[in-house]
């Protein structure tokens, strides 16, 4: 995977992948490796997505407890 792909650039390759997938256009011989990389790019997202969530609740409870004081 590469080092500074962005969440953004990971979903257009994966959407990328289900349309060409969808579409039959994928031969057999590369659906195999196409399958691969969709996994590798769904964790990459799943695990961008839940980073972001953790940061944004964090910077949530600190404005909170600022507020509070």
């Amino acid at each position: 995977m590469e080092k500074n792909l962005t969440y953004e650039q990971a979903y257009k390759e994966l959407a990328k992948i289900a349309s060409e997938i969808e579409n039959e256009t994928i031969s057999v011989d590369v659906l195999a490796e196409k399958v691969k990389k969709a996994s590798q790019l769904i964790t990459f997202c799943q695990t961008k997505l839940k980073s972001t969530e953790t940061e944004v609740n964090k910077i949530i409870a600190q404005m909170e407890n600022s507020n509070q004081q």
